[in-house]
């Protein structure tokens, strides 16, 4: 057996002690047979497949000749269900401790925590790389994100950095830029809005524009730091075990009594507390549709005041390389703990035994065996798809009638000469040309990231590129002929793109060298999420965070994990609900200390309360 170590490199050739190197650091033979990029780690691979993503993804297959071969990136458009790459341990091995369905960030924070606790684990990816919506794909010499470009949680301090915190665990640091604007707003009436890196500056950029709120605008956003610097003295883990939640409550009493007292409450509530001028207050609208994609009235407190303040406490910092280099490191990182990851692995059936999940299927008929099973699905997906809708129980009824999906995204990934912008153009805005009234209709408003302002490597000198995205039905897709379908991608990306260039970008489309379209079926398709949504929002308004539905689940043995849990959409929050989901099923497990008195009576007051909202 050979031992082969992964460190940040691209693809290299070699055979034996036969080296030919493609990227920027050489790789070494030492005479013992062991092949090394990083010198503080090696990873024990047997003699199958192996295939490259770049840094750290490989897939070893016996030749006749000992070859070895490195890939580079996998076009996204040569996706097939056959030719599996199983990473990281022996394909034959058919029992873990835990199975982890889907590769998003929740997935792999969770399965990179619970490994390195001790556990095996297994995860089980549909597509060919790992990250999900925080995954990406290359054209033409350009490196696109697949979601958002805007990177919480990955700072060096605070409890809040939960990305950082991830990849410290598996021995990995990132390196990353700092974004000096998290994003620039342009709204209704002219209003533009810089929400600058230093609070001081955000609050004097906005009370220049609302000289006669000045108290409300830092009432309510002392509320948002109230409750972020609660969060952030914690130690962030399971509010669903007993022993850490009764500890953290001893140790801070006062910051676990804030936030409970925020738990049911809402931002809009709030927010009305303290502003009364009407366009503020669709300005905070507009800030908490970043958040969640809904108003201010149905965003809970605990949501916001995670984000609004993490982007001056921590601030954003895309990582160098693009946003799929964290999925791609934490990948590596499960493997080097000793456990797997799979991909082009099709979840059809979460297996059940007695009422226990004791494993899943993939649609080429293998089966793999846990002793649980963790879901990075959606619930919809979860509870309709991997198991039959008709044994849908009784708590996640009451959840599909609280909330319903959100809606997905119609985005543009596309090249532009670097020249159509101007020198100071920021990487992220955020535009609403018109009416307030348009803010959550589907192309109502136009995010925008060009991630190529932080970091150029992303594409060819003198280029730029954008991810454009507005929301958007799936029912406005459906029922089409191929040719209406393609051409209706193009009228809706051609209206749209029309708008940036006359608010932004004057010459915008002339300048187009590369541009590709996807619609709320291609995130359906790519991303294994029921009609491409990105997680619930409330059908009505709710109660703060209450009626959401933590890790654990009516199915002994079955865990969710991702947006589809507390404390909801967004990268720190599905980071949040991967650090709480491994905490819980580690203490089922028998890594963490359990309490079964306790962990019965808080689950029973949980659930209790979820009925409440």
């Amino acid at each position: 057996m050979g031992v082969l170590n992964f460190g940040l490199c691209s693809s290299q050739l070699f055979s034996n002690c036969k080296i030919a190197p493609a990227g920027n650091q050489k790789l070494k033979c030492r005479k013992d047979g062991i092949f090394c990029f990083d010198p503080l780690k090696t990873q024990k691979f047997s003699n199958h497949q192996l295939e490259g993503l770049d840094y750290g993804f490989y897939r070893a297959k016996q030749r006749k000749r000992d070859l070895f071969r490195l890939k580079s990136m996998v076009d996204v458009d040569k996706v097939t269900e056959s030719d599996n790459s199983f990473i990281g341990g022996d394909s034959n091995t058919n029992h873990y401790d835990a199975i982890v369905i889907g590769s998003g960030m929740g997935g792999l924070v969770a399965a990179t925590q619970l490994a390195v606790k001790g556990a095996k684990v297994l995860v089980l990816e549909k597509y060919v790389i790992p990250g999900g919506s925080s995954g990406f794909f290359e054209r033409d010499g350009f490196k696109f994100d697949v979601g958002s470009s805007v990177m919480f949680g990955s700072s060096d301090k605070g409890n809040l950095n939960l990305i950082t915190q991830a990849l410290a665990a598996v021995g990995c640091r990132m390196q990353v830029i700092p974004d000096p604007t998290t994003v620039h707003y342009h709204l209704p009436n002219g209003l533009s809005v810089l929400v600058h890196r230093e609070y001081s500056d955000f609050v004097d950029e906005l009370v220049s524009k609302f000289p006669h709120e000045k108290q409300g605008i830092l009432g309510f956003y002392g509320v948002c730091w109230k409750i972020f610097n609660a969060l952030n003295s914690l130690e962030l883990k399971s509010l669903e075990e007993p022993i850490y939640l009764f500890g953290q409550f001893f140790k801070k009493p006062l910051e676990c009594l804030t936030l409970a007292y925020y738990l049911p409450q809402n931002v809009g509530d709030i927010a009305r507390n303290y502003i009364k001028d009407p366009q503020l207050l669709s300005f905070i609208d507009a800030e908490c549709f970043i958040v969640s994609t809904v108003n201010s009235m149905q965003t809970p407190m605990i949501n916001a005041g995670m984000v609004l303040c993490d982007r001056h406490f921590g601030g954003i910092n895309y990582p160098v390389g693009g946003v799929g280099e964290i999925a791609k490191a934490l990948a590596k990182g499960l493997v080097n703990q000793g456990s797997e990851i799979l991909y082009k692995a099709n979840v059809t059936n979460i297996i059940l035994q007695n009422g226990k999940a004791v494993g899943v299927k993939l649609s080429d008929g293998r089966q793999f065996y846990a002793k649980t099973i963790i879901s990075n699905a959606t619930r919809w997906d979860t509870f309709g798809k991997l198991l039959k809708k008709e044994d849908l129980p009784e708590e996640e009824e009451r959840f599909q009638k609280a909330y319903v999906k959100a809606p997905s995204f119609l985005s543009i990934h596309m090249a532009v000469k670097a020249d159509v912008l101007p020198p100071d153009t920021d990487c992220h805005h955020f535009i609403l040309e018109d009416d307030w009234k348009n803010l959550e209709k589907s192309y109502g408003s136009i995010f925008l990231s060009i991630p190529t302002v932080l970091d150029s490597s992303l594409a060819p000198e003198g280029n730029h590129i954008l991810h454009i995205f507005t929301t958007s039905s799936i029912e406005d897709w459906e029922g089409l002929s191929r040719k209406d379908y393609e051409a209706k991608k193009e009228l809706v990306a051609e209206k749209i793109i029309s708008r940036l260039e006359k608010k932004l970008f004057p010459g915008l489309k002339s300048s187009i060298v590369f541009k590709e379209v996807g619609t709320p079926k291609t995130h359906r398709r790519y991303l294994a999420r029921d009609s491409g949504t990105y997680g619930p929002i409330p059908r009505r308004i709710p109660k703060g965070l209450i009626g959401m539905p933590f890790n654990t689940t009516a199915i002994n043995g079955l865990y969710c994990v991702g947006d589809s849990c507390f404390p909801g959409q967004g990268v720190i929050a599905v980071a949040f609900s991967g650090v709480m989901c491994a905490h819980r099923v580690a203490a089922d497990l028998g890594f963490e200390k359990k309490n079964p008195t306790l962990d019965t009576a808080l689950l029973g007051l949980l659930g209790w309360l979820r009925t409440l909202a």
